[in-house]
């Protein structure tokens, strides 16, 4: 592992914020939601394996894997979560936290993106989303209630904070964790750590299986890396020495 001294933050925790590798709903330009039966694609158990074998390779050895309750999240992260441990994972089990889950996007659950992109509600999602609030689903999303993307960020941040903290109380200013959520969660969190407004949350890119890295220091969190889909993973914890039209997909978007 490369060892070099972090500039980001010493002397506490790091997460790696970690989007489901894709799904048969990205594949078809779907939205997802919280959508039953949607599971990660060959190649989304392919992106999810060979993010375990990266962290493998870094030697990064998370003390905690915390996942969405979606399936598609909780089949990513045990995938990576072997990957980076080998079978077993050294006895480290995948907790669940729902903050984590996707936005409720009541009606418009289980619809192309291409057909919600004709609803007035997109240009909202795209221009204003701290204003934007899903409707309550009807007919077969009847049961589906919607949300505002201001309640999604404020559940997620906040869990991402809590469970931050509490890292760095059981296991050390070194101690590295993973989140596994959502494309639309992931960039909510981000901008947050990076002081902008969630109004511009759609300038941030989250791929599937992507890996975004933030630290919390006591002054101010620490946006190490963004939408990394290759490449080394070494030198990111610091060692134990030291202690088309240019709008966002919904959801965080479809294809690989």
């Amino acid at each position: 592992m490369e060892t070099r001294t972090c500039r980001y933050g010493d002397g506490v925790p790091t997460v790696l914020l970690v989007r489901h590798g894709r799904t048969t709903a990205n594949a078809s330009g779907i939205l997802a939601g919280w959508l039953s039966g949607v599971d990660l694609d060959d190649i989304g158990v392919a992106q999810a394996d060979a993010l375990g074998q990266r962290l493998a390779v870094a030697e990064v050895r998370p003390v905690r894997v915390v996942s969405s309750p979606l399936p598609r999240c909780l089949q990513t992260a045990h995938r990576v979560l072997d990957g980076a441990l080998g079978p077993g994972a050294g006895g480290i089990p995948v907790e669940v936290d729902e903050r984590l889950g996707e936005c409720r996007y009541g009606a418009w659950t289980g619809r192309p993106l291409s057909e919600l992109a004709q609803e007035p509600l997109w240009r909202v999602v795209q221009d204003h989303p701290s204003a934007a609030t899903f409707p309550d689903g009807q007919g077969e999303t009847a049961g589906m209630p919607g949300e505002s993307m201001a309640a999604m960020s404020a559940r997620a941040v906040a869990a991402i904070r809590e469970i931050d903290a509490a890292v760095a109380g059981t296991s050390g200013p070194d101690a590295v964790w993973i989140a596994v959520s959502h494309g639309d969660v992931i960039k909510a969190v981000l901008a947050e750590a990076a002081g902008t407004h969630l109004d511009h949350f759609q300038r941030i890119v989250v791929d599937p299986a992507s890996v975004s890295i933030v630290r919390y220091t006591t002054g101010r969190p620490f946006v190490v890396r963004t939408n990394d889909v290759g490449g080394s993973l070494a030198g990111l914890v610091p060692p134990a020495a030291t202690a088309a039209s240019g709008d966002a997909a919904v959801g965080g978007g479809a294809g690989s």
